[in-house]
């Protein structure tokens, strides 16, 4: 007979080894302004595997901790004050795996409502939980920063990436103009999304921008690749426009987007479960995307290699090797 107290979850003893340990622990419980959720699927996103091997101080919790940002699941209790949410509500939410917050590779999380949002009803739980952390990326950068209107000209650079594809498709819905750079079968995938590749492997920042542009240089740029990519991007900015990136951790040369008047913005999709900050922003935002999903405007894009908690490694290596088809989930509760 399970015990009704405690759960199944995948602990991270060390970011030596940076394997999960497969064990149970305490069921959490809901307080204040709390919903417990029972998780059905973990997105896993780049910042999974770097927080598992070490790689990301500004996010990791002391350990032992249970790992996993995103998740979708259905709400099995609600804490004291919360009044949005009912027991058996479906929800989606990036939730936990940083600090102090408990993550999603386990049964049950105890999480702050206001980072919640039903989840859309035309989704699977697998679905759903590919969406919270590239979604809210890339509404940050485009809409919240740049303020994306219609008529611009939006190139993203990685288009047929995790966060890369939730931009096109946010950019698209706010009426504009949208290319996307690409590396082979990416161009595919951005196509299909309804943008133009780029194919950057054949064609120079200069003529991109003089094809596209007219040589004016595109009104928002997102970079959701850092390095030389985002020193591209200050190349390929119109005069005074908006250049949003949400890899911007390298040394970089201000120079030539300063002299084109531009704006950077760097995105930290992570600050509001780090700080407590703007937390009801997110649902806020979640809630709104929950409507454009529902209406058919933005889709979710999920590898269709299954993995569970058993194979959890697996998806982590999948994402870190780079093979994954756009988003990759694990199956907590089949």
């Amino acid at each position: 007979m399970t015990n009704t107290s405690t759960m199944r979850a995948l602990i991270l003893d060390d970011y030596e080894t940076a394997q999960f340990r497969s064990t149970r622990i305490d069921k959490p419980i809901a307080g204040p302004g709390e919903v417990l959720v029972r998780i059905q699927a973990s997105g896993v996103n780049p910042i999974d595997y770097k927080i598992r091997t070490g790689q990301a101080p500004y996010a990791m919790p002391e350990l032992p901790a249970v790992l996993g940002t995103d998740l979708a699941g259905v709400v099995e209790a609600m804490g004291e004050g919360v009044t949005d949410f009912a027991v058996g509500d479906e929800v989606y939410g990036l939730t936990g795996g940083v600090r102090g917050l408990q993550g999603s590779l386990a049964e049950f999380a105890a999480v702050d409502a206001r980072l919640l949002a039903p989840k859309p009803k035309n989704l699977s739980m697998r679905e759903a939980a590919a969406l919270p952390l590239v979604a809210l990326t890339a509404w940050e950068g485009l809409a919240d920063c740049a303020k994306v209107r219609a008529g611009q000209k939006v190139l993203v650079q990685g288009g047929a990436g995790g966060v890369g594809h939730l931009v096109v498709q946010l950019a698209l819905v706010h009426g504009a103009e949208v290319y996307a750079t690409v590396r082979g079968k990416g161009a595919e995938t951005v196509r299909l999304l309804g943008a133009t590749p780029i194919d950057i492997t054949t064609t120079s920042v200069s003529d991109y921008v003089a094809e596209h542009t007219g040589g004016k240089g595109f009104d928002i740029i997102y970079d959701t690749i850092g390095g030389s990519a985002l020193d591209s991007a200050f190349e390929a900015i119109a005069h005074y426009g908006h250049i949003a990136s949400c890899a911007a951790f390298g040394e970089h040369s201000l120079a030539t987007g300063s002299l084109r008047c531009s704006i950077l913005s760097g995105i930290f999709v992570l600050l509001p479960m780090l700080t407590g900050e703007r937390r009801a922003h997110h649902g806020e935002v979640l809630r709104k995307l929950t409507k454009l999903v529902e209406a058919g405007r933005v889709a979710a894009i999920v590898d269709a290699r299954r993995f569970n908690l058993e194979s959890a490694m697996a998806a982590h290596a999948l994402v870190e090797q780079g093979g994954a088809q756009v988003k990759v989930v694990i199956d907590v509760e089949a």
